[in-house]
């Protein structure tokens, strides 16, 4: 059975919370990915299903066109397109969920109006050093992934059996992605119970798969091979690589947002590798580089991402910004490795 992940006063202060509120959103972070959808997606479901709450889900920006595919996707607002619309929201809210961030600046420009919004919060997140101030706080940073936790609130609420494919859909879905098709950060037990809960629901794992990992365009697998082919630089003495996307590359391969999604993984596949990171340059603004870092085995890229790139994460999958040139981005990439040589070479 699964354990509790939230004392039993707390449960019952959240069903309150959400019973005496009207107007309820949902925000994830800034380039949401398949657990920040899918956790908001899922708990919006949740919400309707089993309270009789509409709650509104706002992402900060543009998402994925792999994830569009998403049961109820199409009801996502975007905050970068209706701005003055969700801050009039925000304002008179009841009960705000935030999924799947841990500080409010991980909303980009939706901060200012989630800081400033009197309604009450509560935080639902799997990663480190939770700082969102909030009446409720469910932080669990060893579970796979925010969608897993949006599973065990259903399943202690005892709403599980009210929900169908419209919930069980984003949770797998932000499962699979957030540990790499359940490649890393998924060796908990619970993880398959819980799948195989879902699989009750009548979901098409294989196709869910199929939709996020088989579903890029010609011009993404060329891109692939460019990268590995001309971008990717190895230091096989630290068993570490990073590689570079500029604005022209993405430009000449018509890049489309998560077009770049899982290439940081591909280094990995070589023996023996511990580090891999990726260096992006914003499409649009100068002196602006993302960052990704994936690792194996318990090299913390979590460490690196806080230390070198002004982010952070977990202890396999993290990310961060860099406010520079790409060319000097490589060079703090390469500082990067040397600094963590001993923990590389170990």
């Amino acid at each position: 059975m699964l354990k509790n992940i939230i004392p039993t006063d707390e449960c019952a202060q959240l069903r309150a919370l959400i019973h005496e509120s009207e107007t309820i959103v949902c925000v994830c972070h800034q380039n949401p990915d398949g657990d920040a959808l899918g956790s908001s997606l899922a708990w919006a479901e949740v919400l309707k299903t089993c309270f009789g709450k509409q709650a509104q889900v706002f992402v900060p920006d543009q998402y994925p066109d792999y994830l569009q595919w998403l049961p109820n996707s199409e009801k996502l607002i975007r905050y970068d397109k209706h701005r003055e619309g969700c801050d009039f929201v925000l304002q008179h809210a009841d009960l705000v969920f935030c999924l799947d961030f841990n500080t409010a600046h991980r909303t980009a420009d939706m901060e200012a109006s989630l800081c400033a919004s009197p309604a009450k919060k509560v935080l639902i997140d799997h990663h480190l050093d939770p700082a969102v101030p909030a009446a409720i706080t469910i932080s669990h940073p060893e579970a796979s992934s925010t969608s897993e936790l949006v599973f065990r609130l259903a399943w202690q609420l005892g709403c599980f059996e009210q929900l169908g494919k419209q919930f069980a859909v984003p949770v797998y879905c932000g499962m699979m992605t957030d540990t790499g098709g359940f490649t890393y950060n998924s060796n908990d037990p619970d993880i398959y119970f819980i799948i195989s809960q879902l699989l009750t629901k009548h979901i098409n794992k294989d196709k869910i798969y199929r939709n996020v990992y088989n579903n890029f365009s010609e011009n993404r697998l060329r891109l692939t091979g460019f990268v590995m082919l001309e971008r990717l630089v190895v230091d096989a003495a630290r068993h570490a690589s990073y590689f570079t996307l500029s604005r022209d590359d993405l430009r000449r391969f018509h890049f489309m947002k998560g077009d770049a999604e899982g290439l940081v993984n591909m280094p990995l596949q070589i023996k023996g590798h511990k580090l891999s990171i990726s260096l992006r340059e914003d499409t649009e603004k100068d002196n602006l580089v993302w960052v990704s870092l994936r690792s194996v085995d318990q090299f913390p890229c979590n460490q690196v991402a806080a230390r070198f790139f002004n982010g952070g994460g977990h202890l396999n999958a993290s990310g961060g910004r860099l406010f520079c040139s790409l060319s000097e981005a490589v060079e703090v990439a390469k500082n990067a490795i040397t600094a963590f040589e001993k923990e590389l070479k170990g």
